[in-house]
C-alpha cells in the first residue's frame, strides 16, 4: 500500500539548515537505516563514528560511478543536486570536518558544471573532475585520485588516512534521513542492456522483485544471455528476475547471448596483463592458480583480502582464465579462517 508515517516530510521543499548536533546526525541517520549506497552497504553510522585515535579531515563523496552501463548516480546529481549537496554539510558536520570533496569523472560534463555552480553556495565543498580511469570508484583509488593518500593494506581503512568516503546516494538518503525524517526504503535503480527497450532509472522502493523493473522498461528482450544484479565488471549473475531491489542494487543489467557467452578457459602464457591492471598491486594469475589448489595459507600471504573485486585481471586476460571467480572463492574462504582465528583471540 502507500500509507506514509505523519513524521516524514514529503513536501519538495529544501530544507538547508540543519541544527543538529554531530552525535544526533549520527543517532538519526543509523536510526533511519542509512548505508553505503554504493553496493558495500557498510553502514553510514560506523563510517561516522571514527574508532579511537583515528581522527577525520575531509569527507569525500564518491559519484564516480565507473561501471558502463549504470547511470543511477548521475542521474541522482542531475535531477536533486541542492539536496545532495546538503547531504554532503550535513555528512561533514557529523564527522567534525570543514572540507568536503565531491569526486566525478569527466565523462560526466553536465553533473559536474551543475555540481560545481551549486556548490558555490556552499562553504568548504569542492567538486573534483577526474580522470575516466576504471576502478576509479573503489574507495582506495578515489582517496589516492582526490586527495593523493593511500590507504595502507588491510586492517586499514580510509580514516587511517583522514578521510571519511561516502557515496553521492548515501549523501542524498542521509539528507532525507536528517532533513525530512525519511527512513532509507527506496533508491534509483539503472534497468539497462544493448538489447532493452526502453533503458531507464527508476525511484524504487527496497523489496521490488527485478522483474517489475524489468517489465517497466520494456520486458525481457528475446536474446537475453544473462541478467546481471548491478554493473558489468562487478555485479553478480541473478538465477531467477523475482530477486528483490535492496539498498546496495545500484542496477539490473540485461546482457544479450553475444555479452554473456564466456570462452574457454586457456593455458596462461605470463603475459602479465593481470599484473599490471590491477588496482591492488597483486599477482592475480597467482591468487587465482593458489585458491583452485585450496593453498590458503599462501592465498592469505599473497595478500588476498586487499583484492577489490573489481574483475579488471579477467576482463583483459588474453586466455580468458577465470581468474576473478577462483580470488572471490580464495578471499572468502580467507576471511572465514581470518574471523574464526580472531574469535578464539
Amino acid at each position: 500500500g502507500d500509507e506514509w508515517e505523519e513524521s516524514i516530510d514529503r513536501s519538495s521543499t529544501l530544507v538547508k539548515e540543519c541544527t543538529l548536533t554531530p552525535e544526533q546526525i549520527v543517532a538519526k541517520v543509523k536510526d533511519a537505516g542509512v548505508v553505503g549506497m554504493g553496493g558495500a552497504c557498510f553502514p553510514t553510522h560506523v563510517k561516522l563514528s571514527p574508532p579511537p585515535g583515528c581522527k577525520a579531515e575531509c569527507v569525500i563523496i564518491n559519484a564516480v560511478e565507473c561501471e558502463s552501463y549504470l547511470t543511477a548516480d548521475h542521474r541522482l546529481m542531475l535531477e536533486k543536486a541542492d539536496e545532495v549537496l546538503v547531504g554532503v554539510s550535513i555528512l561533514m558536520k557529523a564527522a567534525k570536518v570543514t572540507k568536503g570533496y565531491i569526486g566525478i569523472e569527466n565523462n560526466k560534463p553536465d553533473a559536474i558544471k551543475l555540481m560545481t555552480e551549486k556548490a558555490a553556495q556552499y562553504p568548504g565543498i569542492e567538486v573534483v573532475p577526474l580522470q575516466v580511469k576504471y576502478p576509479q570508484g573503489g574507495e582506495k583509488q578515489l582517496i589516492d585520485a582526490v586527495i593523493g593518500r593511500q590507504v595502507p593494506a588491510p586492517p586499514a581503512i580510509p580514516i587511517n588516512v583522514g578521510a571519511v568516503v561516502q557515496n553521492v546516494g548515501t549523501a542524498f538518503a542521509v539528507y532525507e534521513a536528517v532533513q525530512k525524517n525519511k527512513p532509507l526504503f527506496e533508491r534509483v535503480v539503472t534497468v539497462t542492456g544493448k538489447s532493452v527497450k526502453n533503458p531507464s532509472n527508476f525511484l524504487t522502493r527496497m523489496g521490488t522483485p527485478m522483474s517489475q523493473l524489468i517489465d517497466a522498461a520494456g520486458g525481457l528482450p528475446e536474446d537475453t544471455g544473462k541478467v546481471i544484479g548491478g554493473g558489468p565488471m562487478m555485479g553478480k549473475a541473478l538465477v531467477n528476475t523475482e530477486v528483490p531491489i535492496c539498498k546496495g542494487s545500484s542496477g539490473v543489467l540485461i546482457m544479450n547471448d553475444k555479452e554473456a557467452a564466456r570462452a574457454e578457459a586457456q593455458p596462461c602464457i605470463r603475459c602479465a596483463k593481470c599484473v599490471s591492471v590491477c588496482p591492488m598491486g597483486l599477482e592475480p594469475f597467482l591468487l587465482a592458480t593458489l585458491s583452485a589448489h585450496k593453498d590458503w595459507e599462501r592465498v592469505e600471504k599473497e595478500d588476498v583480502m586487499s583484492c577489490i573485486e573489481c574483475g579488471s585481471c579477467q576482463f583483459t586476460c588474453p586466455s580468458h582464465r577465470y581468474l576473478l571467480d577462483y580470488i572471490r572463492l580464495g578471499k572468502g574462504t580467507v576471511g572465514g579462517i581470518i574471523r574464526a582465528r580472531n574469535a578464539k583471540k
